[in-house]
C-alpha cells in the first residue's frame, strides 16, 4: 500500500511559496542526498491544478540532461482538481470526483510513496481528510516575511516527529506523521 508523503522547502516563518526566490543558497550535496533519497522511494506523484499547470508547460520540454526531467516526465502523476478538464501530460490521471475515495484507491494500488509538493492547500486538505501519511520539511534558516504559509487559518493538527537532522547550512530536515488522536 502506498503512502502520501508531502515534501516542502519551507522558511523559518512557515512560507512555502516561491522557494526559487530563497531556497538555492542553502542547497548543497547533503540536501541533494535527502531529496534524492525521497525520490528513490517515490513511485507516483500527486499535485494540484496550479502546480500541474506550471509543470506540464515546463517539464515535457526538458531533455534528459536536465536533472529531475526524466523522473517527473515518466512517473505516474495524479492531479487533484475539480476545475481542470484535461490532463494530457504523459502518464497523468485527473482526480476530480469523490477525491478522497479515489485517493484511497490510488494508495491501495500503489507500491511505494506517492510524493507531493508545491501546494499547501492540498496538504491541509489531505491532513483534514486523514490521507497524508508523512510531512517532510526542509526548514531553511531564513524569514521570508511574506508568501503562502504551509498552515494558514487551519484547525490544530497534532503531529508526531519521526526524524530530525541538522545540515551544515543550518537547514533542518524534519519528518512528521499525523499524531493519533
Amino acid at each position: 500500500m502506498g503512502r502520501i508523503v508531502s515534501n516542502f522547502f519551507i522558511s523559518l516563518d512557515g512560507v512555502v511559496e516561491r522557494p526559487d526566490q530563497w531556497h538555492f543558497p542553502y542547497f548543497d550535496d547533503a540536501m541533494g542526498e535527502i531529496v534524492g533519497a525521497g525520490m528513490s522511494t517515490t513511485s507516483a506523484f500527486l499535485m494540484g491544478r496550479k502546480l500541474y499547470g506550471e509543470w506540464s508547460e515546463y517539464w515535457p520540454q526538458q531533455g534528459p540532461e536536465v536533472p529531475f526531467s526524466e523522473f517527473i516526465n515518466n512517473i505516474p502523476k495524479y492531479v487533484v482538481s475539480t476545475t481542470l478538464e484535461d490532463a494530457s501530460w504523459n502518464n497523468t490521471t485527473l482526480v476530480s470526483d469523490d477525491v478522497a475515495a479515489q485517493l484511497h484507491k490510488i494508495k491501495e494500488s500503489t507500491d511505494g510513496d506517492i510524493g507531493m509538493s508545491g501546494c499547501a492547500t492540498t496538504v491541509r486538505w489531505l491532513l483534514a481528510n486523514g490521507l497524508l501519511d508523512e510531512l517532510a520539511l526542509l526548514v531553511h534558516p531564513i524569514a521570508v516575511g511574506s508568501g503562502q504559509r504551509l498552515f494558514e487559518d487551519t484547525p490544530t493538527q497534532p503531529l508526531k516527529l519521526l526524524h530530525s537532522q541538522t545540515l551544515d547550512t543550518g537547514v533542518l530536515h524534519l519528518r512528521y506523521a499525523p499524531a493519533a488522536s
